[in-house]
């Protein structure tokens, strides 16, 4: 049962009610759509000031991790930093300005205690790598893999394209044994010289930042058991590896990352494709804009603390409803009872005793009802004679609609063939055509409605060319291709019909056998299309449009002319007809006109 379906339902149920069940029933609406709207207001209220300070709660969490991961790393910028200032990296410096490698295990021995004091400054850290032309610096209690030089890395590789240092997103180390999972801070090596100089030294420090700390390092301040939170870059993926990526599913959807704008925090509602609501609050890193942290938490879980004003919201109109419905019945009786009397007289009126009056001595609502009632009787008379003399109106108007519809020259030529094939016994013809004048004359009446269905007018253009065909044998056939949930469709009566014979009375009027006729109507996106073909002797476009737009005595374009008015006053410019002649010969005539099932539906031209 569709929505129409059930308001025509409720609407004839309402209309059968009483006039003291309809203000009984309408005061008790009213109090509970007071009531519901009330509580509706004050529940909107509740939760758009609780999501508010949600929003803000998990927004100041996620910004005070963001600020924690930020700090750190920032940290661990600055330990770069103060290994570059140690004496032993400024002579490492010098050894590679100079090419010089005889001093290898030197400088090696010598950083050791610089790369000590780093990783105990910073226990996140998990190695460092320094490499140079002359060779790889690291601390010697690291097993480094000596198959994978950081020259022919990707790392080398993206640091030459940025031109700048960077970090890296998690991955497995691959300077060092172990297979751990670090994220990388590169950096390019600088001494006085070449700061100044403002060229590349060819010394790199890789520092490997352990990526389980990482993730402990935000994930200690962030508690909430119905709150997922995620280290990811602008396109949603994951910094550092972690399973609970997968739970939600959609942190890598394009319209997720979409809303993940460049602004440095935000937050903003989503629904997954099992429409489940989210709330997500974001806050980007200040070292790297390009990484964030994204807070998710359920929606519905978020609102939990409503529950309890909506329980109550609800009682509380139970119980108005129920104290409505006694005082509401009591109340109808009392304003209903000046009416009872009327109705007495509205029953009489039923039973066609026009004769009834209403009196009161008082000038209320009522009476005024009364009054207007008596004059409502005196003109009831006068009114069912005017109704008579209109539908006699009516009926007449109907049948000049009829006479004018049919062609008198197709009408003597179909009444002459009819005649002649008497004549020459060839009664099965006469029958048929017969018949198909006379459906023709049905199909054309079609019960004074001026818009019928397309299947109907297609019945109409079929027994016209039962007709054609068998007063001009073998001079034509007609085919049809018309799609079948168009049938259904509007259209104004004899439409199609006069564009067949067009084709038949000048298309083929200088031929005796091969012509052909194609009817098509199809969809074309909001349009019902109709297309009519002929392999006839063809139209001169500007010469027929020349005559549609100026109408002459001359019958020359009557037809089409015709139906190109009739077109315009039924739907003033949401319509277009177009007459085309093929290069091989022939005219083509094509329709488009609005898709109409009802005639609720239509509403007129639209100029």
């Amino acid at each position: 049962m569709n929505k129409l379906a059930i308001w025509s339902w409720l609407s004839r149920l309402f209309h059968s009610f009483s006039l003291k069940q309809r203000i009984w029933f309408t005061f008790v609406i009213f109090i509970t759509v007071g009531l519901v709207a009330t509580g509706s207001i004050a529940y909107l209220i509740a939760s758009k000031e609780i999501q508010r300070n949600a929003m803000q709660s998990s927004q100041d969490t996620v910004n005070q991790s963001a600020q924690i991961v930020n700090e750190r790393l920032k940290n661990i910028g600055t330990a770069v930093r103060a290994l570059m200032f140690s004496d032993a990296f400024k002579q490492l410096m010098k050894d590679v300005q100079n090419k010089d490698n005889s001093s290898y295990y030197k400088s090696l021995t010598a950083l050791q205690y610089v790369f000590n004091q780093v990783k105990f400054n910073d226990s996140m850290i998990d190695s460092i790598l320094i490499a140079t032309p002359i060779g790889d610096f690291y601390p010697t209690s690291s097993a480094r893999n000596i198959s994978n030089s950081f020259f022919e890395s990707d790392m080398f590789n993206q640091f030459q394209l940025l031109k700048r240092g960077f970090w890296s997103t998690g991955h497995v180390d691959p300077f060092f044994t172990g297979k751990q999972r670090v994220l990388s801070l590169v950096a390019e090596g600088v001494s006085e010289d070449s700061y100044m100089q403002n060229e590349s030294t060819n010394v790199y420090v890789v520092i490997n930042v352990k990526e389980d700390d990482l993730r402990d390092l935000f994930m200690d301040n962030l508690s909430d058991p119905n709150k997922h939170y995620y280290f990811v870059d602008s396109q949603g993926a994951d910094i550092n590896y972690s399973e609970r990526i997968q739970d939600n599913g959609f942190i890598q959807r394009p319209d997720f990352v979409k809303q993940l704008t460049n602004d440095s925090k935000g937050s903003f509602f989503f629904e997954d494709k099992d429409r489940n609501n989210y709330l997500v609050n974001y806050a980007r890193l200040d070292i790297k804009e390009d990484w964030m942290i994204v807070g998710v938490q359920v929606k519905d879980k978020l609102l939990a603390k409503l529950n309890g004003i909506k329980q109550a919201t609800m009682l509380v109109t139970i119980g108005f409803v129920l104290v409505s419905l006694l005082i509401t019945n009591n109340l109808t009786l009392l304003l209903l009872k000046p009416l009872y009397r009327l109705q007495k007289l509205m029953k009489r009126v039923e039973e066609n005793d026009l004769e009834v009056r209403f009196e009161s001595a008082y000038k209320d609502e009522v009476s005024q009802v009364g009054f207007r009632f008596n004059r409502m009787l005196d003109e009831i008379k006068q009114l069912i004679a005017d109704v008579t003399n209109r539908e006699r109106d009516k009926r007449k108007a109907e049948i000049k609609a009829l006479t004018a519809q049919m062609d008198p020259h197709f009408f003597y030529n179909t009444l002459n063939t009819i005649y002649c094939k008497s004549v020459l016994g060839e009664n099965e013809d006469v029958n048929e055509m017969i018949l198909a004048l006379s459906n023709m004359f049905q199909l054309s009446l079609s019960g004074g409605r001026d818009l019928i269905p397309l299947a109907d007018e297609l019945d109409h253009v079929r027994q016209y060319l039962a007709i054609q065909q068998r007063s001009y044998e073998n001079l034509f056939v007609c085919r049809m291709e018309v799609e079948p949930e168009l049938n259904a469709c509007l259209v104004p009566k004899i439409i199609i019909q006069p564009l067949i014979e067009n084709s038949i009375l000048h298309g083929f009027k200088d031929m005796k056998s091969g012509g052909e006729i194609q009817l098509t109507a199809r969809t074309d996106g909001e349009w019902l299309h109709i297309m009519v073909e002929d392999n006839g002797l063809g139209l001169i476009p500007d010469k027929l449009l020349q005559s549609m737009m100026h109408p002459t005595t001359s019958k020359h374009g009557y037809a089409l002319r015709n139906i190109y008015t009739r077109l315009e006053l039924y739907y003033g410019t949401e319509q277009r007809m177009e007459i085309t002649t093929n290069e091989w010969g022939g005219a083509r005539i094509e329709l488009w006109l609005p898709r109409y099932e009802t005639e609720e539906d239509f509403h007129g031209p639209t100029n």
